[in-house]
């Protein structure tokens, strides 16, 4: 029983690199929502 919950937490298989991944894509995407923010003002400005 304990070998199966220590497979769970295994860092060999690329755990880092899928932390990486993720981490990129969730600040991609609030940079991509603050740069909509931002876009939304200015043309309110605009008209």
């Amino acid at each position: 029983m304990i070998r199966l919950f220590a497979s769970l937490y295994s860092w060999t298989s690329g755990a880092f690199i899928m932390i990486g991944i993720f981490s990129f894509v969730i600040f991609s995407l609030v940079a991509y929502v603050f740069i909509m923010m931002n876009n939304d003002k200015k043309k309110k400005e605009r008209d």
